[in-house]
């Protein structure tokens, strides 16, 4: 027997109420309905029974089915029926097929409505959850507008309309004074799926909130022809950055500023009053720091590159201007161009050139004797060890003001023989520390250095072959986010990271630990990163 209700549309009237409400598929409602309805039936009928209701989508009937497995063997007679009992009820059954029995109207009492409701609701939440993740999850980066719901333990809960989000307290800028109902502008930062429905996390102390408020007042960014190419913020407090124009006849800094100042002071004020410097962007990396630097003059800019550092030289009385207070300037400056900075003043540079000359002209006066007006105008003229002094070409040498030929023969005849009688107790040494002769006849290893490997405990060809290109070169590891110097056993003699590898992997191939193919395949592969991780 069927069953209908008395209002046949009264069903699907609830499930489009629902799907409205939620803003969720009918269908998903009618299938929690069906569910829920079935969940009922078996508590009046019993949970081992395999019921099933079905709701007409379009007429809005209701059916109450019973289903039974066609059988060889019945083990459960509860949901499983054998064939001879099958073909009573349907001359046609066939194994493996399901036998429907059609089940008399039921009046649900209080207890099982109560269950449907709760199968109902915990569907439509399902769905609602579902519904969210897939309408937020390509959204991260994207600004939102949404209103206070309530604070909890200082995390903000944001109502968006269509779900809340979460804006944490380390993500609020400080002393933010955000109450329930308040009107609040963030970035969607992440959207998490999460047994508990998807968590949609909002931001307004991310870089990009900034570089996002800053394309909505500028049309230029938000076309393409200006670009922000870094971010650097201490939120609330103070910002830079980096912009570029991809249009000559348009200057990024005047747009970003814009008529008195009235696009950039539209940020600010969302920002709660946190300052910003708008800098434009150099591909030449001192030039852009010079100008990070701002509002500081600079007097002198060093480069290392493979350090990722900078030297900044400025006038004494700029010195606090340039660090900032709290050092905000000079940090947010080396976000900006991610490079480390070391800033000193115009007198602490000339000490520092002082020392590094006073220390040049003593070690020419003692391993080259002469006298200390000679030494001092090598180093003047820009040599630093033994080596340059002893293999650059005499001409060179010569050309120095108050230098001749003869002067230069000499000079480099002592700085042969100083450098061949250090070579001389190095390897003395390194044999004495047990250096043996295949790792002494490695080519383009001194004896300085094979002082310096055995001293470590590498005293052969084995042992050198086993060693990481980057400790013997040294570089730079990335630890917990910080740049950390890893100093490499032959640094102090200018070794490069290439350098390094061709002398390991030679070494290798020697031993024939790897095949000329595996040598050919790595040696003709790109340079070495700069930087190794910390699990490197």
């Amino acid at each position: 027997m069927q069953t209908t209700s008395a209002n046949k549309l009264e069903l699907l009237q609830i499930a489009e109420s629902v799907a409205r409400e939620k803003l969720i598929d009918p269908e998903l409602v009618i299938e929690a309905m069906e569910e829920s309805l079935a969940k009922a039936a078996k508590s009046r009928y019993g949970a081992e029974y395999d019921i099933r209701a079905k709701i007409d989508t379009t007429s809005g009937e209701l059916k109450m089915e019973r289903y039974r497995k066609i059988v060889d063997l019945v083990e459960n007679h509860f949901i499983e029926i054998t064939l001879e009992d099958a073909t009573k009820i349907r001359t046609d059954s066939v194994i493996g097929e399901d036998i429907v029995d059609n089940l008399p109207p039921l009046d649900f009492g209080r207890i099982a409505a109560q269950s449907a409701k709760q199968v109902i609701t915990q569907k439509v939440r399902e769905a609602e959850r579902a519904r969210q993740y897939e309408e937020f999850k390509d959204r991260v980066g994207e600004i939102i507008n949404g209103q206070v719901r309530r604070v909890e333990y200082g995390n903000v809960i944001v109502d968006l309309g269509r779900g809340e989000a979460i804006l944490k307290r380390d993500q609020l800028i400080n002393r933010e004074p955000l109450r329930i109902n308040d009107r609040v502008r963030a970035i969607i930062k992440e959207v998490r799926e999460e047994t508990r429905g998807p968590q949609i996390f909002l931001s307004r102390t991310a870089p990009e909130f900034l570089s996002e408020l800053f394309k909505m007042e500028v049309p230029e960014i938000y076309d393409g022809i200006i670009e922000i190419r870094t971010v650097a913020r201490d939120p609330g407090s103070r910002a830079k950055i980096g912009v570029i124009s991809h249009d000559t006849s348009i200057d990024p800094v005047g747009a970003c500023v814009g008529m008195r100042g009235s696009r950039v002071q539209a940020v600010v004020n969302e920002l709660q009053g946190e300052k910003i410097d708008i800098i434009p962007w150099n591909e030449d990396a001192p030039t852009f720091l010079v100008n990070a630097l701002q509002p500081a003059e600079v007097s002198k800019v060093v480069l290392d590159e493979d350090a990722q550092r900078i030297e900044v030289v400025v006038p004494d009385e700029q010195l606090s201007l340039a660090i900032g207070r709290r050092g905000q300037n000079v940090r947010l400056a080396s976000q900006l161009t991610g490079f480390d900075i070391d800033i000193m003043t115009e007198a602490d540079e000339s000490e520092k050139r002082q020392l590094e000359f006073s220390e040049r002209t003593k070690l020419f006066v003692e391993r080259l004797n002469i006298d200390e007006m000679v030494a001092q105008l090598l180093v003047s003229e820009g040599f630093s060890t033994l080596e340059e002094v002893a293999y650059v070409s005499s001409e060179e040498i010569a050309s120095i003001d108050g230098f001749d030929d003869t002067t230069a023969e000499e000079l480099q005849a002592r700085a042969r023989e100083s450098l061949e009688e250090t070579n001389a107790k190095s390897l003395a040494r390194a044999k004495e520390l047990g250096a043996d002769d295949t790792l002494i006849n490695i080519e383009g290893l001194s004896p300085p250095m094979i002082e310096v490997l055995a001293e470590d405990g590498i005293k052969t060809l084995k042992d050198f072959a086993t060693c990481a290109d980057w400790e013997l070169s040294g570089g730079y590891s990335t630890v917990d986010g910080k740049r950390v110097k890893d100093e490499g056993l032959l640094e102090s003699f200018d070794i490069s990271l290439m350098e390094a590898r061709t002398l390991i992997m030679d070494s290798r191939l020697k031993l024939g630990l790897i095949s000329q193919e595996d040598y050919d395949e790595q040696m003709g592969s790109q340079e070495p990163p700069e930087e190794m991780t910390e699990e490197s």
